[in-house]
Formats: C-alpha cells, structure tokens, sequence
C-alpha cells in the first residue's frame, strides 16, 4: 500500500469524523490504489461501491488538502465519477 493511500485513509477518517455517510464510495487514486469509504469511515481497500471517483494522485490530494473543489475538479475533466451521482454529490458536502 503506497503513503498516499495511507495518508488519504487517515485524513478521510478525520473529515469523516462524526459525519452521516450511509453509502459506500471508492477512491481510485491513479497508480497508488484504492480507497474505500462508507458509514464506518475510510479503509484502504477494493470493493464494490455505490460510486467510483478516479483521479490522479496530485489531484486527489489537492481535494483532500482542500485546494481543489471535487466539484471544479469534475468539472474540468481532472476527477471522474462512475456510479451514483447523488451519492458523490453527498460526499462531496462531506469532505468539504
């Protein structure tokens, strides 16, 4: 498992900190590996998920640090979604 998947997982547990998340969501974190996140909070694993959002390493940190809108991110094209939108729309107000 890559630092950047274990630095995701800790930060995502702490924005996910007291937060209702009652999907499941997959971050693909390009050529580092995956990370899960559902009612119990961030794990690095692969499993199936309610919505899919894939981008590059730079990007999803930049999110994650807050840098980087997930909405403007989608927008240009640098973060895409595979799945329930609804569910990424939720995630999104989740992690801001």
């Amino acid at each position: 498992m890559s630092d950047i998947v274990n630095e995701a997982v800790t930060v995502l547990n702490e924005k996910l900190d007291g937060a209702d998340f009652d999907g499941t969501a997959k971050f693909d974190i390009e050529g580092e590996g995956t990370v899960m996140i559902d009612e119990t909070g961030a794990r690095a694993a692969d499993e199936a998920a309610d919505v899919t959002l894939s981008a590059d390493a730079e990007t999803f940190q930049s999110i994650l640090s807050g840098d980087t809108n997930p909405t403007s991110a989608f927008m240009s094209g640098k973060l895409k979604i595979d799945g329930d939108m609804g569910m990424a729309m939720k995630l999104a107000t989740v992690l801001a």
